[in-house]
């Protein structure tokens, strides 16, 4: 497998709004690599659309250009120690973000353009500060597509089927892709680009996949090499497998899905915050609301307010009985 690719991809700092450098790379490498292919770069959106070959239908799959992360020391490099790959700043003795949140995404992406003969890509602008280009995609592109799927989930296990209460794919797909023969399970998720195209009207199944990156929108975050090429096989069994078109119109959750899904975003940022607490107890729950909100948006800051009250009162607790 092309890591090199990889490695080049997280040197290319593009935080939402400056994603000038990763686009240009994204189709000078197309236009070197994948002969025949055909791309338009909407100019207005800086949305990058690729179609290879020709075919009545096509897999796709969407990723974004856009990382969390503000700041890329002159002299970041990547680390890699057995099959994991961090950020690192030599000059500054620290750990910096990736943006393996979605450059693992845009790297799985290409690898299927390389690999299949017909096959459609989407890249999106300003997907980490509200989904910016996806909200402004061509949804023509998408007419002749089977299904989409974007990479562009941290860990190793999910297959995000539910959005915001919205469901975005078909039982039928579901089934077909068989995600528990690669480790797989079905799950709700955050708001991303495959959301916003089904919003747009998208009317074919999609999905989002773990894609091996952990610790996203931090100086921590990480990517297991196993668990990346772990995402490529599942994507390529799909592309290889699903050779039908899947219609799906979507349909929201109401009542108490909508509070099961609530109370599971709640137990999964308290997690976080009393992990965040015990490296920084000087974080208000303020800080935590504006860093994690856009990966939670169904928590509010008095959410956030209460998590950060519950944690604290069990991190005192704990030192209690520790000195006891």
């Amino acid at each position: 497998m092309d890591f090199k690719l990889l490695k080049q991809l997280y040197k290319i700092h593009s935080k939402s709004g400056y994603e000038g450098k990763i686009i240009s790379f994204v189709c000078k490498w197309t236009n070197k690599n994948i002969q025949g292919a055909k791309m338009e770069l909407d100019w207005n959106t800086g949305n990058i659309y690729i179609t290879k070959g020709t075919a009545k239908t096509y897999p796709c799959m969407v990723a974004h250009l856009d990382q969390v992360q503000k700041y890329h020391p002159t002299d970041f490099t990547v680390i890699e120690t057995k099959d994991l790959l961090f950020g690192y700043s030599p000059t500054e003795r620290s750990f910096c973000g990736l943006g393996a949140d979605d450059k693992n995404g845009i790297w799985l992406c290409l690898q299927c353009l390389q690999k299949f003969n017909e096959i459609k890509v989407a890249f999106f602008v300003g997907e980490e500060v509200g989904c910016i280009g996806s909200s402004k995609a061509n949804m023509e592109f998408f007419n002749d597509c089977r299904f989409v799927i974007q990479p562009d989930r941290r860990g190793n296990t999910d297959v995000i089927t539910h959005i915001g209460f919205m469901d975005i794919c078909s039982d039928d797909f579901i089934k077909d892709i068989t995600p528990e023969k690669f480790g797989y399970t079905p799950t709700e998720g955050m708001m991303t680009d495959v959301e916003q195209l089904k919003e747009n009207g998208l009317n074919v199944s999609c999905i989002n996949v773990s894609c091996g990156y952990y610790e996203p929108h931090t100086d921590n975050e990480f990517t297991d090499k196993n668990d990346l090429m772990k995402c490529l096989d599942f994507i390529e069994h799909i592309i290889t497998s699903c050779n039908k078109v899947y219609p799906h119109e979507p349909g929201r959750m109401k009542g108490y899905d909508c509070q099961l899904v609530w109370w599971e975003q709640y137990e999964e940022m308290y997690e976080l915050v009393r992990d965040s607490l015990i490296s920084d107890p000087t974080l208000t729950p303020t800080d935590l609301h504006s860093f994690y909100h856009e990966e939670y948006p169904l928590l509010g800051l008095d959410d956030f307010a209460m998590i950060c009250d519950d944690a604290m009162a069990e991190l005192y607790y704990e030192r209690n009985e520790d000195a006891a």
